[in-house]
């Protein structure tokens, strides 16, 4: 009885799980990851912020327009002498002055600085958005190791309840055997044990993936329900060739095209720092109003001067104590360490794809080596199955037979799905991931 319980609950847990499922295809996933993944969400804004910095705004060529008001008020007390020897005392004697202006300020020239500097903001802005693509494309297959994992644990616990299910037969069978004096109760002693491991795997097999599942909703920003079901479907039908992958890896390769756009920054950085040896030319003007009330001491009561007033500025530093000198001096040390650093990362990125490339080739050939051996151990298994029904083998060796099939099936699950984790893997690497349909 306590069998028979057991069997049927894990049944119907089973058949719960996928009960009313919607399904995640991987091209929903990818779509779901790119509008909802946190990551990508904090890579958008970082985006945004470097266009805002590469806009006009913020370039150093628009005049700066200043509004400026103020008033003072005085009491004072004052003795004015006269130049016929008379004079004046005045006690508390009030006086103010308002006034009123708009100024501007304009920089004509500053040595190509700004020109420089408003150049490096709008790399700054490309390089941002292959930071953001760096990381859209790590969040892809972040997405597909997990969604590939939740798959492989899909298609092992199918293996494994149909497991389940043959040992629940073999039970059934070796109690009527029992019942009719055909075999001793030993064979359903061992039925009920390998039932018992069975349940067992199957129960760690089903909490493996609801965990699973919950790591793939988070990757997708938590925007679908708890009960989803994915597509187990793997297709292998991509004929790539290593030597046009390699040439796109040195072209498109996600790192290089970084320190490309790096070295194109540090280049704009030497001009910037060089154009502080020419001098800066710059105009200003303002339009404004002024009113002083006097006291009684002054000759006019008040005054009022409303009025346009322009200038032309150039300040040109001769020498700053050697400070430019440096930063230019550095600003080429920090160009060729990019250079290098360029010689480096295609050394390396051609190595990660030689070895992305073997990975993928020999996970994929161990796929294609465990879809024969499913076939040998399936054949194994009939015959065996076949040979216990007539008695001619006893329970331990069916079992065997059993157990071979089953981690044959978990072994071509996983082979499948560690090829198919090698060849986005390999794709990441070469630029190609974002070209591929999922």
């Amino acid at each position: 009885m306590n069998i028979k319980f057991v069997f049927f609950s894990i049944i119907f847990i089973v058949q719960a799980a996928v009960f009313a499922q919607e399904l995640i295809t991987p091209e929903k996933a990818v779509t779901l990851a790119l509008e909802n993944n946190y990551g990508i969400k904090l890579a958008g804004t970082d985006v945004e912020i470097a266009k805002n910095n590469a806009d006009i705004l913020n370039s150093g060529y628009l005049p700066t327009l200043t509004g400026n008001a103020g008033a003072n008020y005085n009491i004072d007390d004052t003795e004015v002498g006269f130049s016929d020897g008379t004079n004046r005392v005045l006690n508390g004697a009030e006086s103010s002055s308002y006034n009123a202006s708009v100024d501007l300020n304009y920089t004509l020239f500053d040595g190509l600085g700004r020109s420089y500097n408003y150049k490096q903001f709008k790399e700054i802005k490309q390089l941002t958005e292959l930071q953001a693509r760096e990381t859209i494309e790590n969040t892809i297959v972040q997405l597909f190791t997990i969604y590939y994992n939740v798959a492989e644990l899909i298609e092992n616990k199918d293996a494994v309840f149909q497991t389940l299910t043959i040992s629940k037969d073999r039970l059934i069978r070796s109690q009527y055997q029992f019942e009719y004096g055909q075999s001793n109760k030993l064979a359903t002693l061992n039925a009920e044990v390998d039932i018992n491991n069975d349940s067992i795997s199957l129960m760690n097999t089903l909490q493996e993936l609801n965990n699973a599942k919950r790591d793939l909703n988070f990757v997708l920003g938590n925007t679908i329900s708890e009960n989803f079901d994915i597509s187990t479907e793997v297709v292998f039908d991509n004929l790539y060739d290593k030597n046009e992958l390699l040439e796109k890896t040195k072209a498109n390769n996600i790192s290089i095209l970084q320190v490309n756009k790096s070295i194109g920054i540090n280049k704009l950085g030497v001009k910037s720092e060089t154009s502080a040896y020419l001098p800066t030319v710059g105009l200003s003007g303002s339009y404004g109003w002024n009113k002083n009330n006097n006291n009684a001491a002054s000759f006019a009561a008040y005054s009022i001067n409303t009025g346009l007033s322009a200038g032309l500025s150039l300040r040109w530093n001769l020498f700053d104590g050697g400070s430019t000198i440096t930063n230019v001096r550095n600003a080429k040390v920090n160009l060729d360490a990019q250079n290098i650093l360029k010689e480096q990362l295609l050394v390396s990125v051609v190595r990660d794809f030689n070895n992305a490339w073997d990975d993928y080739d020999n996970k994929l050939s161990v796929y294609r080596l465990q879809e024969h051996n499913i076939k040998t151990a399936q054949n194994n298994f009939d015959r065996t199955k076949e040979q216990f029904k007539l008695g001619q083998i006893n329970s331990i060796e069916f079992r065997q037979a059993q157990l071979n099939l089953l981690n044959a099936e978990l072994s071509r699950n996983q082979a499948k799905y560690f090829a198919k984790i090698a060849e986005m893997q390999m794709l990441q690497i070469s630029g190609e991931l974002l070209n591929v349909k999922f």
